[in-house]
């Protein structure tokens, strides 16, 4: 499952004029392992650019035909889930934000308690267990109307929920499970929302117990989704008042721009010292460098990579800056269901033909400057940890190989005609032929289509374009928005390929976050909701499924090496996060990775000086 689909670096950002409110000279917990002593200024606002991409969906458990989820970028500081990815720096679950205060699996990890901090939200009213069985009820009668949902995965995975006290929560589930897996990546979209204001079927009706019967539960469901897509209300709607993170929502308009403000009522430890984070749109990266070297008051902003030899000079200018290896994968997605391509895309020797002519080093170095996970295969070597197997470490089964390209499609019945077009030569099944549904003279020509607004995004796909053509594959490039990407590509597979969203051919969204395990469940799977090509494999899918069940690091190599090597995605270098940041606004380093650097309940200002 996963929390995000984006741009790798979606958020830039830039602060306004501090505002003091007052300064605390005592040592003062401001964030996670992060303690100030001096004068902490209280108060200030922070402004944070989006650069191509802005949410549009308020309701934490957006449809499935909603795939933009930048939309937890609104939500989660206000709705966390049951798990908070990311401790600092560290990679591991976050105790404080999390909701949880303790997690027991047994009776061989078929059954997990979930213990609830006593936490109430903004209202005053606590949050309870009744709240947790709310949250099922509504996803069990909608999981396939869920953005999140992995075949197999929750709610279908649990047999029944049993609430014994008002903070406790037993999830008796179909199987025993790995507990890192079910936790690092189920219980963190898992959000708990409040069953005393949002069981109700219209905003005029009464809150009652509707989610208790499966129609019920849909009506609740349907009507919060309707009010969630409204985006003329979302500071007005009394529904989404009721939060219990650090933040609620201060503005929003449909340019894309948004605030947070503090919720004073917030019961964990990280209270928001800021008075206001702001998110402010920017049609591309220059706009926002322009911002940054105009002299003006900013704190904080995400440098392009492409501006990285500002980096000494933006030093020199009293900045500091925070580099973060982005926890996931990049990817160019092959639309195996595309009706033009999709016969071509569905042979794994064109696929790896076309890996072979990506040439990820240069690409990290010359279009990214070095910052940026080399893009092996499914899991990242800069934060994968010990999950990255030799295989990857050493660069994955498919380098840069022009020649092993050419003879590939030499092979499968292709005349090859380099910077040029090739064609198929041999159609038919045969071994030495070009495969099913591929006919005499058809072109290796695709489109690629990617998140517009973005430098780097424009020079990667021009090299990507430049080094496939020396095998005589034409790569047509089509820059969109963000938005415009998300409003009209859809899941294409088997059972749905409509013509009107998967005219797509090839597909660079940008990546795909990692929980803090960085199992395929959710990409890879037959149907998954981030599987956009349509890919599916029995033996995929079982492997999977092992090391969902299981902890073995065999079984994750097994799956992880496959998975490289079947190619259900094109593998590209994911890019790193750098922040510059001016030295009085604190809280920001180290990173979380797993929320994209922004966490700014434990941003602060300190008095220069001090």
């Amino acid at each position: 499952m996963r929390r995000l689909r984006g741009m790798a670096v979606a958020v830039a950002a830039v602060a306004t004029a501090m505002v003091a409110a007052g300064c605390s000279t005592a040592t003062t917990h401001v964030g996670t392992g992060t303690k100030v002593t001096g004068q902490l200024v209280r108060g200030g606002k922070v402004t944070v650019a989006e650069v191509g991409v802005s949410p549009n969906f308020m309701f934490p458990y957006a449809p499935a035909t909603n795939s933009d989820g930048y939309n937890v970028n609104l939500t989660m500081g206000l709705w966390p889930p049951v798990a908070y990815d990311g401790d600092g720096a560290r990679s591991i679950v976050n105790p404080q934000e999390s909701l949880f205060s303790s997690l027991t699996y047994s009776h061989n990890d078929s059954v997990l308690t979930i213990v609830l901090k006593p936490w109430k939200w903004s209202d005053g009213v606590p949050l309870t267990s009744r709240d947790f069985s709310f949250t099922y009820n509504l996803v069990k009668a909608n999981y396939k109307n869920w953005n999140e949902y992995t075949p197999g995965g929750f709610p279908t995975d649990v047999k029944k929920v049993l609430t014994p006290n008002a903070h406790t929560v037993v999830l008796d589930l179909t199987r025993s499970y790995n507990p890192t897996y079910y936790t690092d990546d189920i219980l963190n979209v898992v959000t708990i929302i409040p069953q005393h204001a949002w069981d109700k079927t219209s905003a005029t009706g009464k809150v009652g117990n509707y989610d208790e019967t499966t129609a019920g539960a849909k009506a609740v469901w349907s009507f919060l989704q309707k009010q969630g897509g409204d985006m003329a209300t979302f500071t007005t709607n009394p529904l989404w008042k009721v939060v219990d993170g650090p933040w609620r929502l201060g503005a929003f308009d449909t340019s894309g721009y948004y605030s947070w403000v503090p919720n004073k009522n917030y019961s964990g430890p990280d209270k928001p010292v800021l008075d206001q984070v702001a998110w402010t749109p920017f049609t591309s990266d220059v706009p926002e460098m322009d911002t940054l070297r105009s002299g003006t008051s900013l704190g904080l902003a995400a440098l392009p990579l492409n501006d990285v030899r500002q980096i000494g000079a933006l030093e020199s200018e009293g900045y500091l800056v925070a580099e973060q290896a982005v926890p996931g994968v990049a990817e160019i997605v092959p639309n195996l269901y595309n009706k033009a391509v999709g016969p071509l895309l569905s042979q794994l020797y064109i696929r790896q033909a076309l890996e072979y002519l990506i040439n990820r080093p240069q690409i990290v170095s010359k279009v990214y400057a070095g910052y940026a996970d080399p893009g092996n295969g499914p899991v990242p070597i800069l934060t994968g940890g010990g999950w990255a197997s030799p295989l990857e470490k050493s660069g994955g089964p498919y380098p840069y190989a022009p020649a092993k390209a050419i003879a590939l499609l030499k092979a499968h019945g292709w005349k090859v005609t380099p910077s040029g077009v090739s064609t198929c030569a041999k159609p038919g099944t045969g071994s030495a032929q070009c495969g099913a549904g591929i006919s005499a003279g058809d072109p290796l020509q695709f489109q690629l289509t990617y998140s517009s607004g973005s430098t780097s995004f424009d020079e990667q796909e021009a090299a990507i374009a430049s080094t496939e053509a020396a095998a005589g594959v034409k790569i047509v490039l089509r820059a969109e928005p963000f938005n415009t990407i998300n409003a009209t590509v859809g899941v294409c597979n088997a059972q749905s390929h409509p013509a009107s969203t998967c005219g797509w051919q090839l597909l660079d969204y940008g990546y795909n976050p990692y929980a803090l395990d960085p199992s395929g469940s959710g990409l890879f799977n037959t149907d998954a909701t981030g599987n956009y090509g349509g890919y599916s494999n029995a033996e995929e899918n079982q492997l999977i499924n092992e090391t969902e069940y299981g902890s073995s690091q065999a079984a994750f190599y097994a799956y992880e090496n496959y998975t490289a090597e079947q190619l259900p995605f094109l593998w590209i270098p994911n890019q790193s996060l750098l922040l510059v940041y001016k030295k009085d606004l604190a809280g920001i380093a180290p990173l979380n990775p797993y929320s994209g650097g922004l966490n700014p309940e434990v941003w602060h200002y300190v008095k220069q000086g001090t």
